[in-house]
């Protein structure tokens, strides 16, 4: 029996999603969205790099949920990328109502599946997936840390020369501005990354991770990542259907861990057939500590706004 992935949101993130699975031939993929036709014409397409690429797995676009059932995964990447102007407050509420509906749908027709949310504001998308679908904890995961890592390792990787496979990079804390990157833990095939930099180099790879996102929608002005966040996503996919057991930060919801509770916050944990199958508690310094509370209390603020509305 094959696996099966739907990628909701057939846009630049969900297009690319699509394409990285077929071409990992990790499942069938159903790719779905609003819009009539476009889920449907980037499926054909997709299908049609097969013969060429050498992958073979079905493609299917729809604008409904009943081609979706008995998925695997479920990757939620719908909703609206945020515009000049608007507030992350304002984004919060519209994307809200994208990612209720659709993960109502999903649920619906794929009741033992995982969830894999993608759409931001990302941590409060994944408050508002885990209580519309009223699944166990373990099967709500957000991408965000696989994303932020990655842009991490990358700029050190950069600034050293080095091959990026050989850096290591932990970030944990809400998806934005408040991330954390554990500097700490941060290395070079094991060599700590401040035996290799200076503070100053740091801090500016560590300010330019956190504004990771923001310097690309400034170069594309109409849009945002998603060749890098397509890769995160499905780097976790893998994890999950071949229950390779990586151990990668992702958004989790935490009861407890870190002093944090009822919320999605980014930290280390163990990807599986399961879904979440142990969140790491890494001994973090004060300072460490400090960050890690204030990023979630900022996550809290947009979970609070949530909550009244879904009442």
């Amino acid at each position: 029996m094959r696996k099966k992935v739907t990628v909701i949101g057939a846009g630049n993130v969900g297009a690319n999603c699509a394409l990285r699975i077929a071409d990992k031939e990790l499942a069938d993929v159903v790719l779905v969205d609003v819009v009539e036709g476009v889920p449907q014409g980037k499926s054909l397409d997709l299908l049609q790099s097969g013969p060429v690429q050498g992958y073979d797995v079905m493609l299917t676009g729809a604008n409904d949920y009943e081609p979706t059932a008995n998925s695997d995964i479920v990757v939620i990447t719908a909703g609206f990328p945020r515009k000049p102007g608007m507030s992350r407050d304002d984004l919060l509420l519209a994307n809200y109502e994208v990612v209720r509906a659709a993960t109502e749908q999903a649920v619906k027709y794929s009741p033992n599946s995982i969830l894999i949310v993608v759409t931001n504001p990302l941590d409060a998308m994944c408050q508002t997936a885990h209580m519309v679908s009223k699944f166990s904890k373990n099967r709500v995961i957000g991408m965000a840390g696989v994303l932020d890592s990655a842009r991490f390792r990358t700029f050190i990787a950069q600034e050293l020369k080095v091959a990026v496979e050989n850096v290591t990079a932990v970030v944990m804390g809400g998806h934005g501005d408040t991330m954390v990157p554990l500097v700490r833990l941060s290395s070079v095939s094991g060599i700590p990354l401040s035996e290799l930099m200076d503070q100053a180099t740091i801090d500016r790879i560590v300010d330019r991770t956190r504004n990771g996102g923001a310097e690309i929608v400034k170069y594309l002005k109409t849009g945002s990542a998603y060749y890098a966040p397509s890769a995160a996503t499905v780097e976790m996919v893998e994890s999950i259907l071949k229950d390779k057991k990586k151990v990668l930060p992702c958004a989790a919801y935490l009861e407890g861990e870190y002093g944090i509770n009822g919320l999605f916050v980014g930290v280390p944990v163990k990807l599986g057939a399961r879904g979440i199958e142990q969140i790491y508690q890494v001994k973090l310094a004060a300072e460490e500590q400090a960050m890690l509370q204030k990023s979630a209390n900022a996550v809290k603020e947009l979970v609070d706004v949530i909550r009244q509305k879904h009442g």
